[in-house]
């Protein structure tokens, strides 16, 4: 049996590793796992990569979120506007900040992006920060959210995560809002080998204190001014991340490439529904969700056949038993709740060649119509 997995790390680990390799034995010799010179060097690259003055290297995404809220002072009796369709470490972070999540439904529209129109609704005098989720690859409309956010006096947070290298109106994911926040996980588009984020924004005080925050609140040894945490990027992950940063444009363009070649492969298939792009989005497919009918049957079928298909995300936040607190019953997002019924994340990845795509598909139509 033919198989196809969702993610095939092996296939880009084997473009890299003696350049990693290479990268590892220096940082072996010069003993600086923590903080090393490799990670200044590539938050001068990331930054760049994204279009911003700052990048500020931490342990993981989640902590990357929850560093920018404390540093823009956002806690206690404040809230935080995020999609129900997001996945759980959005929500977290805003709690472990010490603010309440408020959650909105997304757009029924194709793309499950934020709804702008729910945001404005959800407004309230507590509001100080709106947090799009740029979701499986393209660009939340940011645009639409900074005038909400202004008239609050609230700020913008992006969780960019899996946006690496998208773009919106020419601007790249991650320096649309006041700051942003990224994850670095293996899976995503530029992944370590191991947890890893960055946040970045263009406030050269702003990336000052987030940085201060993820080491025990100091800026030099023993002096600490506030309360803060260990969130520092180990260097071995930064000579990963410097590697495969230099691959990236050319990864996202073989992502396109592949979801371009599903559009095509399931444009006859009437049972799915396909991603939209929103305009405006240079989307680069961290994930290729479709959705479709009786899908968790489809998603055994898949996996029967070899094809390691997945969900992103089955459970909406605001149904999640770590959040039942936040009072929201079943049905109070329905667009939200009816992409967790349905959506089915095909394999993607720069590697994945067209006779893999066209054995997925095959799959994907013989399960539909079972």
């Amino acid at each position: 049996m033919t198989s196809v997995p969702l993610v095939d790390l092996a296939a880009q680990h084997a473009a890299v590793a003696a350049e990693i390799a290479e990268g590892w034995r220096q940082v072996l010799a010069q003993t600086s796992f923590i903080a090393g010179p490799q990670v200044a060097a590539f938050e001068s690259e990331y930054a760049a990569f994204a279009g911003a003055r700052h990048c500020v290297g931490v342990a993981n995404g989640t902590d990357a979120i929850e560093i920018a809220l404390r540093a823009l002072r956002v806690g206690p009796g404040d809230e935080c506007i995020l999609p129900a369709n997001t996945f759980i470490a959005t929500a977290e972070a805003v709690c472990r900040a010490g603010a309440t999540p408020v959650l909105v439904d997304c757009a029924d529209d194709g793309t499950y992006l934020l709804d702008a129109g729910a945001v404005g609704a959800a407004l309230t005098p507590r509001t100080r920060a709106i947090i799009p989720v740029h979701l499986y690859g393209q660009a939340a409309p940011v645009e639409l959210l900074l005038p909400l956010a202004e008239r609050a006096g609230a700020w913008v947070v992006e969780d960019a995560a899996q946006s690496q290298g998208a773009r919106r109106g020419g601007n790249g994911a991650g320096v649309l809002g006041h700051v942003a926040a990224t994850s670095f996980y293996p899976g995503k588009n530029l992944g370590a080998y191991g947890d890893a984020g960055a946040a970045i924004t263009d406030s050269g005080e702003l990336a000052e204190r987030m940085r201060m925050i993820a080491d025990h609140g100091t800026r030099r040894k023993y002096d600490h001014e506030v309360i803060g945490f260990n969130s520092r990027m180990d260097t071995l992950q930064a000579v990963v991340l410097s590697a495969k940063l230099r691959r990236l444009a050319r990864w996202n363009a073989d992502r396109q490439e592949a979801a371009r070649r599903y559009d095509q492969l399931l444009e006859d298939v009437s049972e799915v529904v396909r991603p939209r792009v929103l305009a405006g989005n240079e989307h680069v497919w961290h994930l290729y969700v479709v959705r479709v009918p009786e899908r968790d049957r489809v998603l055994k079928e898949l996996h029967a056949a070899g094809i390691g298909a997945g969900i992103h995300y089955p459970v909406p936040v605001h149904l999640s038993p770590a959040f039942a607190g936040l009072g929201y019953a079943d049905g109070a997002f329905p667009v939200a709740e009816r992409a967790a019924r349905e959506v089915l994340s095909l394999p993607l990845f720069p590697q994945i060649t067209p006779a893999q795509q066209e054995h997925v598909v095959a799959a994907l139509t013989a399960a539909l119509r079972a």
